[in-house]
C-alpha cells in the first residue's frame, strides 16, 4: 500500500484541499513553492499511462479544478504541472504556482512550512472552489 492509499484511508493525515469520489488534492508537505498540491487518484496505480481512458482524462480534469482554485488563491504567474512518478509509486500529478521556469526544478531544495502555515495555505486554496 503506497503512502498515498493510507492517506486516502485517513491513516496518515494531510492537508486536503479537495476531493471527489475517485481524486484526492492535497499539499505537498515537501514542496517547491507555497501551495505546491498533488493530485491523486483514489485507485492505486504506479504509472500514469497504465491508467484507463475514463480514470485518467478525469484525473486531468481534476487538476485542471485544482489548479484554477490555486491560481487565484497563491499569487503566481501560472500553475505549472509535472508527472514524475518516481519517489511514490501511485499516480500523482503536481501542481506547483510557479512566476518562472526554475520553479519547476526539483532538485531544487525542497521548502518547509509550519503546520500552521500549511493549514492557512489549504484554506486559501479551498476558499477558492
Amino acid at each position: 500500500m503506497s503512502i498515498f492509499s493510507k492517506i486516502i484511508a485517513g491513516e496518515i493525515p494531510a492537508h486536503v484541499v479537495a476531493e471527489s469520489n475517485e481524486f484526492l488534492a492535497f499539499l505537498d508537505i515537501n514542496p517547491l513553492a507555497e501551495g505546491h498540491v498533488l493530485v491523486i487518484p483514489k485507485k492505486e496505480v504506479d504509472y500514469i499511462f497504465d491508467l484507463d481512458d475514463e480514470t485518467y482524462t478525469g484525473l486531468q480534469i481534476f487538476a485542471k479544478i485544482v489548479a484554477t482554485a490555486i491560481k487565484k488563491a497563491i499569487p503566481c504567474k501560472k500553475v505549472g504541472v509535472a508527472v514524475i512518478g518516481l519517489e511514490v509509486l501511485h499516480v500523482h500529478i503536481h501542481l506547483i504556482p510557479m512566476n518562472r521556469v526554475d520553479d519547476l526544478n526539483f532538485s531544487r531544495p525542497k521548502l518547509s512550512f509550519t503546520p500552521e502555515e500549511l493549514t492557512a495555505t489549504k484554506d486559501k486554496i479551498k476558499a477558492e472552489f
